[in-house]
């Protein structure tokens, strides 16, 4: 790769980071408009969590399929219609407040609006202008900035909430989500992967076609195993992101601990986010992985055993941070050794509508606990035993070692 193109090659990582640090601010920001839609509206909890259940499937499916429009295409394209399906999502949400009317705004156009604008087009059209050995890095910068987004956008949701109502708040997050379309200018163009290190890629082939490397994907069991750990992935995010302002209030603290802890999730991430893209390219991802899905077991186990107080749930909060959306960088990473950068938006999209089939169960099944029995004891207990299997099933993953920096250099 030349100078000018690695120079290039990281002003478009930079263009994607915003893009992502909008969608995603203001996808992980809706769980603290949970409680006063339940207010002001007279839905339910369960009505509610069942349209941002929807929004969490509806995100998920949209990523193989903007991540193929993407790899044909172009992502330009993708990343402008996404922006304007988010804003007119987010803006219709206030005026059409019935259950299916959520489900329309929030759950299917706002959704998959935010989906286009995500983790499989922007990290699969850097993955193609940039080499190997840099990938893990460059997704977790990326990722980082969707960290960063819900750092921002959750106390500034939580304030104009405050100030004016959901519904302003609404709108507001519609207006920020225009900042998405003149991102989209400099990553309009698709392009051929760049030269890569080398290192072996045994399945990996640039010059199939689309369905014959889906074929080859789908007979492999390291993609499935991404798949599982990635459905756990979902089930806690989404579960959290839903359900944990309500939760909070349960414990009969204020909405303003709600929004800490946020956006205390996604400061702490951003740290995580760039740890793992460094470490990614010196380990074995799948290990980094284990190590993750595991230390959220252990979160878990130890928030239950705690009182909970503020300074408790800031805690949990920020060790739950530090592997958040921590998961993407290094599952986006096995996927780009095993198959390649060519349908890298493609394949991570199948995997994250994994993903989100768990976060659809972690929104919705968050609601119906919570209706049944009072409480989200039995959630908690799932997503324990969610992060343990996780843990395991990334154990047996096909990945080589990652070559020395200095040998890839001299080569």
């Amino acid at each position: 790769m030349t100078e000018t193109r690695r120079r290039n090659a990281w002003w478009l990582v930079l263009a994607a980071t915003a893009t992502l640090m909008v969608t995603m601010g203001i996808r992980q920001s809706l769980g603290l408009f949970v409680q006063p839609i339940h207010a002001g509206t007279g839905l339910s909890i369960v009505q509610i969590s069942f349209a941002l259940a929807i929004a969490q499937l509806a995100w998920g499916a949209a990523q193989p399929v903007f991540g193929m429009w993407a790899d044909k295409r172009g992502p330009g394209r993708v990343l402008v219609f996404g922006g304007v399906m988010l804003v007119v999502g987010m803006a219709l949400a206030p005026l059409l407040t019935s259950q299916w009317g959520l489900v329309l705004t929030l759950g299917i156009l706002g959704a998959a609006g935010a989906g286009a604008g995500s983790f499989s087009v922007l990290i699969g059209a850097v993955a193609q202008r940039i080499d190997e050995r840099n990938r893990s890095m460059a997704a977790g910068v990326i990722n980082a900035g969707g960290s960063f987004g819900q750092f921002v956008f959750a106390p500034f949701a939580q304030a104009v909430i405050s100030a004016a109502g959901w519904a302003a708040g609404m709108w507001a997050l519609a207006a920020a989500a225009l900042a998405t379309l003149p991102l989209a200018w400099p990553l309009r163009r698709r392009e051929k992967p760049a030269s890569t290190t080398t290192e072996p890629q045994p399945v990996a082939n640039e010059g199939i076609g689309l369905s014959e490397q889906l074929r080859i994907a789908f007979r492999d069991r390291s993609y499935w195993l991404l798949h599982v750990g990635f459905f756990t992935c979902g089930f806690h995010i989404a579960f959290l992101v839903t359900h944990l302002p309500t939760e909070i209030a349960l414990c009969g603290l204020s909405d303003k601990v709600s929004a800490t802890a946020l956006a205390l999730i996604g400061l702490f991430n951003v740290g995580g986010s760039l740890a793992i893209g460094w470490l990614g390219q010196r380990y074995r991802m799948k290990s980094l992985l284990a190590l993750m899905y595991a230390s959220r077991a252990l979160l878990i186990g130890l928030y239950l055993l705690l009182p909970p107080t503020p300074l408790v749930f800031y805690g949990f909060a920020a060790g739950l941070g530090l592997t958040w959306l921590a998961t993407v960088p290094p599952t986006a990473g096995i996927i780009g050794k095993l198959f390649g950068a060519r349908y890298l938006a493609t394949l991570f999209g199948f995997t994250l509508l994994s993903h989100q089939i768990g976060g659809f169960f972690g929104a919705w099944l968050g609601g119906s606990a919570l209706e049944r029995f009072g409480d989200y004891s039995w959630m908690w207990h799932a997503d324990i035993v969610l992060a343990l299997l996780a843990a395991t099933a990334n154990l047996p993953i096909r990945e080589a070692k990652p070559m020395p920096r200095i040998a890839a250099a001299t080569t």
